[in-house]
């Protein structure tokens, strides 16, 4: 489960990376962390990066990892994300 985590929150940068713009990186790793979106509305949303059954399974899986943590902890992955892309070396990018 924690391989599929890292795997997830690498794959994501990239797609900035690519061009396909910041704005749907913030906008994916919100939904992730609000406890309020449901798997089926997280799954719905990032639907166009996944192919596969298994696909979805992995985001399912992903999504509930995050469901299951307390606001607290929720609140401090945030916070670790915006240290991180306010990074010097996000910057470089």
């Amino acid at each position: 489960m924690k391989l599929v985590m890292v795997l997830m929150l690498a794959v994501l940068p990239l797609c900035c990376y690519a061009g396909s713009g910041c704005s749907l990186l913030e906008n994916v790793i919100e939904k992730t962390i609000d406890p309020t979106v449901s798997k089926e509305e997280y799954r719905d949303y990032i639907q166009a990066f996944t192919q596969s059954k298994t696909e979805e399974n992995v985001v399912d899986e992903f999504k509930q990892c995050f469901l299951q943590q307390s606001n607290e902890t929720l609140a401090n992955f945030e916070q670790m994300m915006q240290t991180i892309y306010n990074s010097v070396f996000c910057k470089i990018f």
